[in-house]
């Protein structure tokens, strides 16, 4: 079972990268891995929930580099920091634009309400809680910082997969956002 799931996922992502949700037809995906149209909706409900879990696999990936990029800096602040721009970085990254941030966001709903966002949440808040308890920021209600910062970082991505010159708004985007979380520091 686990390794029809994969199969079905590793083509779905494929698809979805290449050709955009709307445009990818699930008989022409489950064919190409052997597979019947009953082996996804028995595995995923449907496309959507199918897209759904091509997301929850990219978000993982996307969540061990960031924890990655944290872990190699200085610092618990710089890697805050370095984690939200990378993270803000990966809508220029085509199948992070396409999949996640516009069909996923057209199709699954408003992400900051996506179920990974939680865990997100949390540890931003825990990260933002041991600056304020070692003096690197101001005293903040640890939640409402990581939201504010989340949704900062989540708005500037979507707005940066959806511009017509996405370079061109990374650079304004990474320049705010530096701006809005430097204004936490003590």
């Amino acid at each position: 079972m686990e390794e029809t799931r994969a199969k079905l996922i590793q083509a779905a992502r494929k698809a979805f990268a290449e050709k955009g949700y709307a445009a990818a037809s699930m008989d022409e995906l489950t064919a190409e891995v052997g597979l019947t149209r009953g082996a996804l909706y028995h595995n995923f409900g449907d496309k959507k929930g199918l897209l759904q879990a091509v997301i929850d696999q990219m978000d993982l990936e996307m969540l061990a580099r960031l924890h990655k990029i944290q872990a190699q800096a200085d610092d618990a602040w710089s890697g805050f920091l370095a984690e939200n721009i990378t993270y803000i970085e990966m809508a220029l990254e085509p199948e992070i634009q396409r999949v996640m941030l516009l069909d996923g966001a057209a199709v699954l709903g408003d992400p900051s309400k996506w179920p990974n966002q939680n865990a997100c949440l949390r540890r931003a808040a825990i990260t933002i809680q041991t600056l304020i308890d070692d003096g690197t920021l101001k005293p903040v209600d640890p939640e409402a910082a990581a939201r504010l910062l989340n949704g900062a970082a989540l708005n500037a991505a979507l707005w940066i997969a959806a511009a017509d010159d996405p370079h061109a708004i990374l650079e304004k985007a990474i320049e705010a956002f530096r701006l809005l979380a430097a204004g936490l520091k003590a």
